[in-house]
């Protein structure tokens, strides 16, 4: 049994690792978990990842969970090219240090303008306040200045001079809001050159393909959403608001 990557594209870190094993010709199984109809939350896929979250790995008999976990197991079992996660010292701490950071901050806040600004209207059936949005704007903003002037700098990518699993994680993650309409590159040239930079290290056209469906998502509606999926999300979004 070959490799074997449960994903589902809406999903930032799935995304991530379908970009990086495609861009790297590593041979996988795409296995696809469709959220919005609750499948990561059937006993099948509980066999494959008990946590019932995508992303998910499958080598023979050996499973794995975790994005990040993920994308260093497939970059140590296939040998990529050392930019990607850098044998020197100090530049693997510069992508250690981001992976770390990322979580609550570029991951958490560009999840909440995306999940405010998709899913709560739809939920609620009603308009989404302006100020509720100006508020998760502004968290969002935040969080991309300590990005540009942390971890950015001067530098064409996160660990210096070439690409590696730290940019193409932050990207991913800046692409969901960009999803929900919110294109947070419009007036941050640096990011948007980074950007540009980033993409086409990987290849554009690639980077494209994996986003086609979540740059459609302001079309989604409740009727394509599993309707446990609904209540959960109701719970955690309307448990935010408050």
């Amino acid at each position: 049994m070959g490799l074997e990557l449960y994903l589902d594209l809406l999903s930032q870190p799935c995304r991530s690792i379908y970009i990086f094993a495609r861009s790297n010709n590593i041979p996988f199984e795409f296995k696809h978990v469709e959220l919005m109809k609750g499948q990561h939350r059937t006993e099948e896929f509980r066999k494959v990842n008990i946590l019932m979250k995508v992303p998910a790995l499958k080598d023979g008999s050996f499973t794995l969970a975790e994005s990040i976990a993920i994308l260093l197991y497939l970059a140590r079992k296939f040998k990529t090219p050392d930019h990607w996660y850098p044998s020197d010292l100090q530049k693997r701490a510069r992508v250690d240090e981001y992976l770390s950071w990322q979580h609550v901050n570029i991951r958490g806040k560009g999840s909440k303008l995306f999940l405010t600004k998709v899913l709560l209207p739809l939920l609620t059936g009603q308009p989404l306040p302006p100020e509720k949005l100006e508020s998760v704007t502004e968290e969002l903003n935040i969080v991309l200045n300590q990005f540009e002037e942390k971890f950015l700098q001067d530098k064409p990518f996160i660990a210096g001079s070439e690409v590696s699993l730290a940019d193409l994680v932050a990207l991913v993650e800046l692409m969901q809001p960009v999803g929900a309409g919110y294109d947070l590159f419009e007036e941050r040239p640096k990011l948007a050159e980074w950007r540009r930079q980033v993409e086409e290290a990987v290849g554009k056209q690639l980077f494209q393909e994996a986003h086609e469906g979540i740059l459609n998502a302001k079309s989604l509606t409740a009727d394509k959403i599993a309707p446990e999926l609904l209540e959960h999300f109701k719970h955690q979004l309307l448990k935010q608001a408050s």
